[in-house]
């Protein structure tokens, strides 16, 4: 996660000091890992970052397929593609 802190924690401190980790995450664009028996079990991230989050992936998910396209020769040119696209508007 580029550039964000993490703060390891158990998990009884979820159940204990929810609203003090839901600030941290929040108010500090920190991630906090819940940890059981000392392993690694879930993170919590502010809703806004996850939303970054989600987003971020989606974008590159696009990015990845239309650089297959591109590889593939699945292109056309773009007069073609804006026409075809005017046709469908219309």
């Amino acid at each position: 996660m580029l550039g964000w802190q993490e703060t390891i924690r158990p998990s009884a401190d979820l159940r204990n000091h929810y609203s003090e980790i839901s600030e941290q995450c929040k108010n500090s664009d920190e991630a906090v890992i819940i940890t059981v028996n000392g392993r690694g079990d879930t993170v919590s991230v502010s809703y806004e970052k996850y939303q970054q989050m989600k987003a971020r992936i989606e974008l590159l998910e696009m990015l990845s397929e239309a650089e297959q396209d591109v590889a593939c020769g699945r292109v056309a040119p773009i007069e073609e593609t804006f026409d075809h696209l005017r046709s469908i508007l219309k």
